[in-house]
Protein backbone atom coordinates (compact mmCIF):
# COMPACT_ATOMS: atom_id res chain seq x y z
CA UNK A 1 0.00 0.00 0.00
CA UNK A 2 1.62 3.09 -0.83
CA UNK A 3 0.99 6.64 0.33
CA UNK A 4 -1.94 7.30 -1.43
CA UNK A 5 -3.37 4.34 -0.41
CA UNK A 6 -2.82 5.32 2.77
CA UNK A 7 -4.41 8.52 2.49
CA UNK A 8 -7.38 7.14 0.58
CA UNK A 9 -7.54 4.62 3.70
CA UNK A 10 -7.32 7.94 6.05
CA UNK A 11 -10.47 9.80 3.71
CA UNK A 12 -12.50 6.40 3.70
CA UNK A 13 -12.10 6.32 7.86
CA UNK A 14 -13.12 10.31 8.03
CA UNK A 15 -16.27 9.44 5.49
CA UNK A 16 -16.69 6.45 8.21
CA UNK A 17 -17.10 9.39 10.97
CA UNK A 18 -18.94 11.87 9.02
CA UNK A 19 -21.81 9.22 7.91
CA UNK A 20 -22.00 6.46 10.65
CA UNK A 21 -20.76 8.31 14.08
CA UNK A 22 -22.02 11.86 12.90
CA UNK A 23 -18.98 13.94 13.96
CA UNK A 24 -18.63 17.22 13.73
CA UNK A 25 -16.89 19.15 10.71
CA UNK A 26 -14.41 20.43 13.83
CA UNK A 27 -14.27 17.11 14.75
CA UNK A 28 -13.16 15.86 11.10
CA UNK A 29 -11.12 18.75 10.43
CA UNK A 30 -8.97 18.22 13.86
CA UNK A 31 -8.97 14.10 13.01
CA UNK A 32 -7.55 14.86 9.11
CA UNK A 33 -5.23 16.91 10.35
CA UNK A 34 -3.87 14.67 13.25
CA UNK A 35 -4.06 11.56 11.03
CA UNK A 36 -1.85 13.88 7.88
CA UNK A 37 0.83 14.48 10.67
CA UNK A 38 0.43 10.39 11.40
CA UNK A 39 0.97 10.26 7.62
CA UNK A 40 4.26 12.10 7.39
CA UNK A 41 5.65 10.70 10.51
CA UNK A 42 5.20 7.28 9.26
CA UNK A 43 6.89 8.08 5.74
CA UNK A 44 9.78 9.46 7.25
CA UNK A 45 10.38 6.36 9.17
CA UNK A 46 10.04 4.40 5.76
CA UNK A 47 6.14 3.20 6.57
CA UNK A 48 2.90 4.00 3.95
CA UNK A 49 1.32 0.80 4.49
CA UNK A 50 -0.82 1.12 7.56
CA UNK A 51 -0.44 -2.66 8.16
CA UNK A 52 3.25 -2.35 8.00
CA UNK A 53 3.24 0.48 11.10
CA UNK A 54 4.03 -0.89 14.63
CA UNK A 55 3.55 0.13 18.04
CA UNK A 56 7.21 1.54 17.84
CA UNK A 57 6.21 3.73 15.24
CA UNK A 58 2.72 5.15 17.01
CA UNK A 59 4.92 5.55 20.76
CA UNK A 60 7.67 7.39 18.15
CA UNK A 61 4.82 9.49 16.80
CA UNK A 62 3.65 10.34 20.31
CA UNK A 63 7.15 11.10 21.42
CA UNK A 64 7.38 13.71 18.32
CA UNK A 65 4.06 15.30 19.50
CA UNK A 66 5.57 16.27 22.92
CA UNK A 67 8.50 17.04 21.74
CA UNK A 68 7.18 19.79 19.58
CA UNK A 69 5.11 20.46 22.90
CA UNK A 70 1.67 20.38 21.99
CA UNK A 71 -0.58 20.63 24.53
CA UNK A 72 -1.72 17.75 26.12
CA UNK A 73 -5.09 17.64 25.40
CA UNK A 74 -3.85 17.56 21.75
CA UNK A 75 -1.48 14.98 22.04
CA UNK A 76 -4.54 12.90 23.57
CA UNK A 77 -6.82 13.58 20.76
CA UNK A 78 -4.44 13.04 17.88
CA UNK A 79 -3.44 9.74 19.69
CA UNK A 80 -7.33 9.02 19.88
CA UNK A 81 -7.86 9.61 16.12
CA UNK A 82 -4.35 6.90 15.39
CA UNK A 83 -6.33 4.56 17.55
CA UNK A 84 -9.70 5.22 15.67
CA UNK A 85 -7.82 4.86 12.56
CA UNK A 86 -6.15 1.23 12.73
CA UNK A 87 -9.57 0.29 14.43
CA UNK A 88 -10.94 0.98 11.48
CA UNK A 89 -8.12 -0.95 9.38
CA UNK A 90 -8.38 -3.88 11.08
CA UNK A 91 -12.52 -3.97 10.97
CA UNK A 92 -12.77 -3.15 7.51
CA UNK A 93 -9.64 -5.63 6.25
CA UNK A 94 -6.71 -3.41 5.75
CA UNK A 95 -5.17 -4.49 8.04
CA UNK A 96 -4.34 -7.69 10.58
CA UNK A 97 -3.36 -5.71 13.63
CA UNK A 98 -4.22 -2.80 15.58
CA UNK A 99 -0.42 -1.47 16.57
CA UNK A 100 -1.99 1.85 18.23
CA UNK A 101 -3.89 -0.82 20.66
CA UNK A 102 -0.62 -1.42 22.98
CA UNK A 103 0.35 2.23 23.25
CA UNK A 104 -1.46 4.00 26.01
CA UNK A 105 -3.27 7.30 25.82
CA UNK A 106 -0.47 10.13 27.25
CA UNK A 107 -1.26 10.99 30.83
CA UNK A 108 -3.34 14.52 30.99
CA UNK A 109 -2.69 16.68 33.89
CA UNK A 110 -5.70 17.37 35.78
CA UNK A 111 -6.74 20.89 35.17
CA UNK A 112 -9.26 22.86 37.70
CA UNK A 113 -11.86 24.53 35.80
CA UNK A 114 -12.16 27.99 36.22
CA UNK A 115 -14.60 29.78 39.06
CA UNK A 116 -15.10 32.76 40.68
CA UNK A 117 -16.48 33.19 44.16
CA UNK A 118 -20.15 34.31 44.92
CA UNK A 119 -19.19 37.15 46.21
CA UNK A 120 -17.56 37.62 42.35
CA UNK A 121 -20.51 36.81 41.31
CA UNK A 122 -22.95 39.40 43.27
CA UNK A 123 -20.72 42.38 41.82
CA UNK A 124 -21.14 40.78 38.18
CA UNK A 125 -24.58 40.49 38.49
CA UNK A 126 -25.37 43.55 40.77
CA UNK A 127 -23.75 46.05 38.81
CA UNK A 128 -26.25 48.46 36.57
CA UNK A 129 -27.56 47.02 33.42
CA UNK A 130 -28.14 49.41 30.40
CA UNK A 131 -31.84 50.51 30.07
CA UNK A 132 -33.81 49.29 27.29
CA UNK A 133 -34.02 46.20 25.39
CA UNK A 134 -30.53 45.50 25.42
CA UNK A 135 -29.69 45.64 28.89
CA UNK A 136 -32.80 43.12 29.60
CA UNK A 137 -31.33 40.95 27.42
CA UNK A 138 -27.99 40.91 28.71
CA UNK A 139 -28.73 40.68 32.30
CA UNK A 140 -31.27 37.80 31.41
CA UNK A 141 -28.02 36.32 29.66
CA UNK A 142 -25.63 36.46 32.09
CA UNK A 143 -28.41 35.16 34.98
CA UNK A 144 -29.08 32.21 32.83
CA UNK A 145 -25.31 31.18 32.27
CA UNK A 146 -25.11 31.09 35.94
CA UNK A 147 -28.38 30.40 37.06
CA UNK A 148 -28.80 27.28 34.85
CA UNK A 149 -25.36 26.26 34.29
CA UNK A 150 -25.29 26.33 30.51
CA UNK A 151 -23.13 26.29 27.52
CA UNK A 152 -22.83 28.93 25.71
CA UNK A 153 -24.31 26.65 22.37
CA UNK A 154 -26.91 25.56 24.73
CA UNK A 155 -28.02 28.91 25.47
CA UNK A 156 -27.85 30.49 21.94
CA UNK A 157 -29.86 27.82 20.93
CA UNK A 158 -32.49 28.48 23.20
CA UNK A 159 -36.11 28.59 21.44
CA UNK A 160 -39.26 30.31 22.74
CA UNK A 161 -40.88 26.93 22.87
CA UNK A 162 -37.70 25.52 25.08
CA UNK A 163 -39.01 28.27 27.97
CA UNK A 164 -41.78 26.85 30.62
CA UNK A 165 -41.46 29.84 32.98
CA UNK A 166 -44.58 28.74 34.79
CA UNK A 167 -43.11 25.14 35.68
CA UNK A 168 -39.77 27.08 36.36
CA UNK A 169 -37.98 24.60 34.13
CA UNK A 170 -36.00 25.07 30.19
CA UNK A 171 -35.60 22.04 27.88
CA UNK A 172 -32.12 21.87 26.63
CA UNK A 173 -30.33 20.68 23.79
CA UNK A 174 -27.17 20.02 24.86
CA UNK A 175 -23.97 17.46 23.36
CA UNK A 176 -24.97 15.30 20.99
CA UNK A 177 -28.35 17.09 20.54
CA UNK A 178 -29.70 14.98 23.69
CA UNK A 179 -32.21 16.93 25.22
CA UNK A 180 -32.37 17.83 29.39
CA UNK A 181 -34.97 20.05 31.28
CA UNK A 182 -33.10 22.25 34.02
CA UNK A 183 -34.67 24.33 36.50
CA UNK A 184 -34.44 27.66 36.50
CA UNK A 185 -35.94 30.22 39.39
CA UNK A 186 -35.18 33.37 41.74
CA UNK A 187 -33.03 36.22 39.43
CA UNK A 188 -32.44 33.85 36.91
CA UNK A 189 -36.44 33.61 36.12
CA UNK A 190 -37.07 37.23 37.01
CA UNK A 191 -34.08 38.37 34.32
CA UNK A 192 -35.84 36.16 32.01
CA UNK A 193 -39.44 37.13 32.72
CA UNK A 194 -38.19 41.09 31.79
CA UNK A 195 -36.86 39.88 28.74
CA UNK A 196 -39.51 38.02 27.42
CA UNK A 197 -42.05 40.83 28.16
CA UNK A 198 -40.23 44.19 27.69
CA UNK A 199 -36.67 43.39 25.59
CA UNK A 200 -37.15 40.80 23.42
CA UNK A 201 -40.31 41.73 21.21
CA UNK A 202 -38.58 45.42 20.94
CA UNK A 203 -35.17 43.78 19.11
CA UNK A 204 -37.76 41.16 16.75
CA UNK A 205 -39.33 44.45 15.74
CA UNK A 206 -36.54 45.93 14.34
CA UNK A 207 -35.60 42.78 12.94
CA UNK A 208 -33.06 43.57 9.50
CA UNK A 209 -31.68 40.16 9.07
CA UNK A 210 -33.03 38.17 6.03
CA UNK A 211 -34.76 34.92 7.25
CA UNK A 212 -33.85 35.43 10.99
CA UNK A 213 -35.37 32.85 12.65
CA UNK A 214 -38.51 34.07 14.79
CA UNK A 215 -37.97 31.38 17.57
CA UNK A 216 -34.76 32.86 19.13
CA UNK A 217 -34.81 33.40 22.46
CA UNK A 218 -31.78 35.75 22.57
CA UNK A 219 -31.63 37.82 19.70
CA UNK A 220 -28.80 40.87 18.65
CA UNK A 221 -30.13 44.04 18.10
CA UNK A 222 -30.74 43.23 14.41
CA UNK A 223 -33.39 40.78 15.16
CA UNK A 224 -31.29 37.62 14.22
CA UNK A 225 -30.09 34.84 16.73
CA UNK A 226 -27.23 35.93 18.92
CA UNK A 227 -24.11 34.50 17.73
CA UNK A 228 -21.57 32.79 20.35
CA UNK A 229 -18.98 35.01 19.61
CA UNK A 230 -21.25 38.03 20.73
CA UNK A 231 -21.91 36.18 24.62
CA UNK A 232 -18.31 35.67 24.79
CA UNK A 233 -17.87 39.53 24.63
CA UNK A 234 -20.28 40.48 26.25
CA UNK A 235 -19.90 38.40 29.00
CA UNK A 236 -15.94 39.53 29.08
CA UNK A 237 -17.18 43.04 29.03
CA UNK A 238 -19.38 42.85 32.04
CA UNK A 239 -16.69 41.40 33.75
CA UNK A 240 -14.22 43.92 33.18
CA UNK A 241 -16.37 46.45 34.45
CA UNK A 242 -15.97 44.61 37.94
CA UNK A 243 -12.88 43.96 37.99
CA UNK A 244 -13.45 40.21 36.53
CA UNK A 245 -11.55 38.16 33.79
CA UNK A 246 -14.65 35.53 33.01
CA UNK A 247 -15.41 33.55 30.05
CA UNK A 248 -19.25 31.98 29.83
CA UNK A 249 -17.72 28.57 30.91
CA UNK A 250 -16.66 30.10 33.82
CA UNK A 251 -19.96 31.13 35.02
CA UNK A 252 -21.17 27.05 34.24
CA UNK A 253 -18.41 26.14 36.41
CA UNK A 254 -19.51 28.53 39.31
CA UNK A 255 -22.95 27.52 39.04
CA UNK A 256 -21.65 23.33 39.55
CA UNK A 257 -18.88 24.50 42.19
CA UNK A 258 -21.28 26.83 44.31
CA UNK A 259 -24.36 24.22 44.18
CA UNK A 260 -22.22 21.77 45.52
CA UNK A 261 -20.31 24.00 48.41
CA UNK A 262 -24.35 23.83 49.15
CA UNK A 263 -24.58 20.45 49.69
CA UNK A 264 -26.20 19.80 46.09
CA UNK A 265 -26.01 15.70 45.13
CA UNK A 266 -23.71 14.99 42.80
CA UNK A 267 -26.16 12.61 40.63
CA UNK A 268 -28.84 15.88 40.17
CA UNK A 269 -25.54 18.29 39.16
CA UNK A 270 -24.41 15.60 36.75
CA UNK A 271 -28.28 16.00 35.38
CA UNK A 272 -28.31 19.65 35.31
CA UNK A 273 -25.17 19.64 33.76
CA UNK A 274 -25.66 17.47 30.95
CA UNK A 275 -22.59 14.91 31.44
CA UNK A 276 -22.61 11.59 29.83
CA UNK A 277 -20.44 10.39 32.29
CA UNK A 278 -20.12 11.28 36.17
CA UNK A 279 -16.36 10.97 36.16
CA UNK A 280 -16.80 14.14 34.55
CA UNK A 281 -19.19 16.06 37.01
CA UNK A 282 -16.76 15.10 39.61
CA UNK A 283 -14.30 17.61 38.42
CA UNK A 284 -15.93 19.48 40.45
CA UNK A 285 -15.50 18.10 44.15
CA UNK A 286 -11.74 18.60 43.58
CA UNK A 287 -12.50 22.12 43.20
CA UNK A 288 -14.95 22.15 46.33
CA UNK A 289 -12.14 20.08 48.17
CA UNK A 290 -9.67 23.31 47.20
CA UNK A 291 -12.23 25.81 48.12
CA UNK A 292 -12.51 24.06 52.17
CA UNK A 293 -8.75 23.50 52.30
CA UNK A 294 -8.26 27.18 51.79
CA UNK A 295 -11.45 28.27 54.77
CA UNK A 296 -9.78 25.61 56.59
CA UNK A 297 -6.37 27.58 56.77
CA UNK A 298 -7.48 30.73 56.47
CA UNK A 299 -10.21 30.19 59.40
CA UNK A 300 -8.41 27.96 61.82
CA UNK A 301 -6.53 28.90 64.48
CA UNK A 302 -3.63 25.99 64.38
CA UNK A 303 -3.98 25.33 60.78
CA UNK A 304 -0.99 27.10 59.49
CA UNK A 305 2.85 26.18 61.41
CA UNK A 306 4.55 29.19 62.64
Amino acid sequence: MDEQRLHSSAEEFLSHLAVERGSSRNTLAAYRRDLRAYSVALGARGVADPASASAEDVAAFVRALQQRGLAPASVERAVAAVKSFHRFCVREGLAADHPAGRVPLPKKPRRLPDVVSIDDVDRLLSQPFPEGPAGLRDRAILETLYGCGLRVSELIGLDHADLSLEDGVLRVRGKGDKERVVPVAGEAKAALAAYLAHGRPFLRSRKRVRGADASAVFVNVRGGRISRQAVFEMVRRYGGRVGIDIHPHTLRHSFATHLLEGGADLRALQEMLGHADIATTQIYTHVELSHLREEYLSTHPRARMR
